[in-house]
């Protein structure tokens, strides 16, 4: 079954408390959600969005830590068109990049986010704030799978 079919129409959800192993909870979880639906194994094309997928989860759940922190829940939602990915944090201010220092690392998470996913975008909570990105599922891209 072609990971457009396996799973669809399906959310999980994994709350998260601190900063302490968080960003590799988010990407075991994450895995083990692109397993379940049937993007992987995957190779070429679709490896690719696997591994886009993954790094994804990695610099939104960072960027939580860094910012805000730490993520309270990361949410999937597996739909006909792809994988929602959404990670909730209790700060308040919206997603901006930083000015880019070259003496200093790090500040490229919002580039990832944009140059790897469909779509990105923000939206504020009670408590917080969602950010979220939208990636095309892989039969989408790269047609059915081989067989």
């Amino acid at each position: 079954m072609g990971a457009s079919l396996r799973g669809q129409g399906q959310t999980r959800r994994l709350a998260l408390f601190g900063t302490k192993g968080v960003v590799s909870r988010c990407r075991d979880f994450t895995a083990e959600a692109l397993d379940d639906w049937g993007w992987t194994p995957a190779v070429g094309e679709r490896g690719a969005v696997v591994e886009d997928v993954l790094l994804l989860v990695s610099e939104m759940a960072t960027n939580a830590c860094l910012h805000a922190g730490g993520p309270t829940e990361l949410v999937l939602r597996h739909g006909p068109d792809g994988l929602r990915i959404e990670v909730a944090d209790a700060g308040a201010q919206p997603p901006h990049p930083r000015p880019r220092e070259v003496s200093l690392p790090g500040g490229h998470g919002l580039i990832v986010l944009e140059r790897l996913s469909q779509s990105w975008g923000w939206a504020p909570t009670d408590g917080g704030k969602i950010v979220w990105v939208q990636v095309t599922s892989p039969d989408r891209q790269a047609g059915p799978p081989d067989r």
